[in-house]
């Protein structure tokens, strides 16, 4: 079954630099509190919850993932991660990010420290065992690349930009402390949702996972998961030109993989679509 620790990873389903920073006393602040349900095939695995706060162009953001539902009866993991950094016109530029989980009677730790769109310095464990297939990560791969959670912000230049075709039109270069990967994103249109702390339309962006590097060619999982379906909803936060994933669809072997808000609390000056 795909793991909670695989699913971190990739979730949580960009990097350019310079910009005038907001004074404190000008700075708009936004809250985002979620509940996440993870599902596969239709039945409950995992729960998740996202805290996000944005400060003018600056972003904190934590994320917990714990197995539920039957999730329980094939993991005992547990794991978390954290990111901060910050937002530039359509582009995210991260700062720090570390990972912690333990799965599979593992432990797993990333921290990463980034800057002007380059991964920096990076402490990473376990290490990958030696292996002649494994495409080399080099520092070029590390070149213009953000970590998993920082990639979940979706900011656009233009408020009325975020329900269109320039919120989904983006690649995303992904590393994750292990392999280097891009999300490639690309327009399907518009939904309406509501109940859920969020009333209002989401824009929905098919996704293609491309690996780069950090990664075995020949592995059955690798060719799989290049060619599988995934589909992302994204949803306004706080400000209206910042979205935030709402779903993220990822059809595999054992059936759809669905990681959808439960609960949305979404505070901040800027936004009509305030949470209920």
């Amino acid at each position: 079954m795909f793991g909670l620790t695989s699913f971190g990873r990739l979730f949580a389903l960009p990097m350019i630099a310079g910009a005038l920073l907001l004074t404190p006393a000008e700075a708009k602040k936004s809250n985002v509190g979620g509940l996440y349900s993870i599902s596969i095939a239709g039945f409950k695995i995992g729960r998740g919850t996202l805290s996000l706060v944005l400060q003018g162009n600056a972003y904190s953001a934590k994320v917990s993932l714990e197995p539920a539902g039957i999730g329980t009866l094939f993991s005992t993991g547990k794991g978390g991660a954290e990111a901060s950094g910050w937002l530039v016109g359509s582009k995210v530029v991260p700062s720090k990010y570390r990972m912690a989980s333990h799965a599979s009677n593992l432990d797993f730790y990333v921290n990463l420290k980034q800057g002007s769109g380059n991964i920096r310095a990076m402490e990473v464990a376990p290490n990958f065992k030696p292996n002649a297939e494994r495409i080399k990560v080099t520092k070029r791969h590390k070149r213009n690349a953000i970590d998993p959670l920082s990639a979940a912000l979706m900011p656009v230049r233009r408020s009325k930009d975020s329900l269109g075709p320039k919120a989904c039109s983006r690649k995303l270069p992904i590393f994750d402390g292990w392999t280097r990967f891009d999300i490639k994103l690309s327009y399907e249109g518009t939904k309406e949702v509501s109940g859920r702390g969020y009333d209002g339309s989401v824009v929905v962006c098919k996704a293609r996972w491309v690996p780069v590097a950090g990664h075995r060619p020949s592995k059955a999982s690798v060719k799989y998961m290049a060619r599988a379906n995934m589909e992302v909803w994204m949803a306004p936060m706080g400000r209206d030109n910042v979205l935030i994933p709402y779903r993220i669809a990822i059809d595999t072997k054992n059936g759809r993989l669905l990681v959808e808000a439960s609960k949305l609390r979404i505070d901040g000056a800027g936004s009509d679509r305030a949470s209920r």
